[in-house]
């Protein structure tokens, strides 16, 4: 983790450098037919000033259909995908609770596009997973029903962030975050409604925090909840030069987390906030046997823990693209479930993706 003077702003976005990426050498892919399905990546088209605090250098960052097509064109397998909740496309009118539902008709149409037959075989955003706010209790359904209207057979939760942290360096997940979201009951009316519709959680908060996530899967024991992004372990700020007591943190509470069989945890998403790496400081970017050497402590005590059939993979992109490729970053998440048997791969790379998020690819 990064204990000195960086290059990298961690915890904020940047745009795609192709360039660089350009640099790294190709790789053969391993395992090439293996099915994946990739159960988190953004589409958005930003201009400069970004959105919740986040920032680039450039005036405008596009990832849509053909770039992440793009990416899925590299060599993997890829047969389907999850969007994730991004603040993409909110609707510019109406009831602010309802503006988050714009995301979801845009995301249903680029699906739609895909599905056209024009596009190739992937099945982009067969799952959706979109944003309402929880914490409006009952208020919470007609948007959800909306959500649900809008994606076409294809909406399948809400991802409500909780990650905080008192750093101002962190960058949290909201500018107006405060500590014990999960905790709150105005937060878990709405998570009632939420699990009552058979929607999932996707719930992303930074290490600290997987106590909270521990205690919600608790109290709502038939609710399904994805931890994204391996819990959120962080190596800036704060916990810059502190990778022993951050893992070991992490891992107590990861064991605990694991404990709660309606949790399935993704694999991957820890480009920006584990600052493993340098990313904006290296001359090229880093091979996938090298990702995976930084990523390992916490991908295979992942595997371990939950085991294969509540673990999935995801790119994350084009956020973890400030880092790496596509075609390294799936190779990387081989490497580390190298250890695994042909069905648990089968399962961590698509298999318990279509049972999670109830997919059709």
């Amino acid at each position: 983790m990064a204990d000195g003077p960086t290059k990298t702003a961690f915890g904020r976005i940047y745009p795609t450098r192709t360039d660089w990426l350009a640099k790294a050498p190709p790789e053969p892919i391993i395992e090439p037919d293996l099915e994946i399905i990739d159960t988190h990546h953004h589409l958005w088209e930003r201009t400069r000033g970004g959105a919740r605090g986040e920032s680039w250098d450039v005036p405008s960052f596009r990832y849509l259909l053909h770039e992440f097509l793009a990416d899925c064109a590299t060599g993997h397998n890829i047969v389907g995908s999850v969007f994730l909740q991004c603040h993409a496309m909110y609707r510019k009118d109406g009831p602010v609770e309802m503006r988050p539902v714009g995301e979801t008709e845009f995301v249903a149409g680029i699906a739609a596009i895909a599905d056209s037959g024009g596009y190739g075989k992937t099945k982009v955003a067969a799952g959706i997973v979109g944003y309402a706010d929880l914490t409006k209790g009952d208020w919470v359904i007609p948007v959800l029903e909306a959500h649900i209207r809008a994606g076409g057979g294809r909406f399948r939760g809400v991802r409500h962030s909780c990650g905080y942290d008192a750093d101002p360096i962190i960058g949290n997940s909201a500018p107006d975050m405060q500590p014990g979201l999960y905790l709150r009951e105005d937060f878990r009316a709405g998570m009632k409604q939420l699990a009552a519709l058979g929607l999932s959680l996707d719930a992303w908060g930074f290490h600290p925090q997987m106590p909270d996530i521990v205690d919600l899967a608790r109290a709502f024991p038939s609710s399904n909840i994805v931890v994204g992004h391996c819990g959120g372990p962080l190596g800036y700020g704060r916990y810059a030069g502190k990778a022993d007591e951050v893992f070991a943190d992490w891992k107590k509470n990861a064991t605990a987390l694991a404990r709660c069989e309606n949790v399935t945890m993704k694999l991957g998403g820890m480009m920006m906030r584990l600052a493993a790496y340098d990313y904006l400081g290296l001359d090229a970017p880093p091979s996938s046997e090298q990702l995976a050497a930084h990523w390992r402590p916490y991908v295979e005590t992942c595997i371990e823990l939950f085991g294969a059939d509540r673990c999935i993979a995801e790119s994350n992109f084009p956020v973890e693209k400030m880092g790496i490729g596509f075609a390294a970053l799936f190779n990387a998440l081989k490497r580390l479930a190298s250890g695994c048997s042909a069905d648990e791969k089968k399962a961590i790379f698509a298999g318990t993706a279509r049972r999670v998020y109830r997919l059709n690819c």
